[in-house]
């Protein structure tokens, strides 16, 4: 899993910017529940001009070996034969200081888990793309950003769509010397604010960090003498707090 929580760190950071647009996309792992077929997601603006921002979606096959590629969707013409995750709009203009939002609506087989790659990229907008902007206002643009904007930064996500009958079914080993979870359920369940503390120290602790843990896979970790262990399970919506003594 280790895997998965890396590509979602991906993001191109801005470089020596200190003029222009400066998105936020909020979180960057979203989830589509089993009975919902759309997502509202909001950028945020914080910089000092309009922010054109495309909206990209890929999805991600998982091999057994836990290694993924990103597949670019198919572009089908007919709605009702579409299968995968789309944006609506893809093209986002966002003010600054204020915020747009797009709605992410899937449209296909759900018998399984499945995962897509949302990248939010600010862009400068060209003749060809679909920006209701004249060309005047296009090189006014372009001018503002040439002084002080070098790197425009956007954002990558990932986006969960559980399958339409959702299933959790998580079990905990609490052995003498290992803490095992595995997912027996057919959706994603996450392991969230994992602390590791000494014991009866609370300020002396390891990095906190995210597990995702897909559909059939397991994640646990070794206990040390000494040592405290304390997570959030997120089965979808229900929560449950546990503590693990080393």
């Amino acid at each position: 899993m280790k895997r998965l929580l890396m590509l979602c760190g991906l993001s191109l950071m801005s470089l020596g910017t200190v003029a222009g647009p400066q998105i936020n996309v909020g979180v960057v792992y979203d989830y589509l529940s089993g009975d919902k077929s759309t997502y509202m997601k909001r950028v945020f603006n914080g910089g000092t001009s309009t922010a054109f921002v495309k909206v990209n979606i890929l999805e991600m096959i998982y091999a057994d070996d836990g290694s993924y590629r990103e597949v670019p969707l198919k572009d089908q013409a007919d709605l009702k034969s579409r299968d995968g995750l789309m944006a609506s709009p893809a093209r986002l203009i966002v003010p600054a200081n204020g915020t747009q939002g797009t709605r992410l609506l899937f449209m296909g087989n759900r018998d399984k888990e499945r995962y897509f790659r949302v990248r939010f990229v600010p862009v400068v907008p060209q003749t060809e793309d679909d920006f209701a902007v004249t060309e005047q206002e296009r090189d006014a643009y372009k001018q503002s950003l040439a002084a002080g904007v070098k790197v425009l930064a956007g954002y990558g996500t990932v986006f969960f769509v559980r399958p339409k009958n959702t299933r959790f079914d998580t079990a905990l080993d609490d052995s003498a010397k290992r803490y095992t979870l595995r997912n027996n359920g057919n959706s994603v369940v996450v392991i969230d604010e994992f602390k590791d503390c000494a014991a009866g120290s609370p300020q002396d602790c390891r990095p906190t960090i995210k597990h995702h843990v897909m559909a059939g896979r397991s994640y646990g970790f070794d206990k040390e003498p000494g040592r405290e262990y304390r997570f959030r399970l997120l089965e979808g919506d229900a929560t449950k707090t546990i503590e693990v003594k080393g």
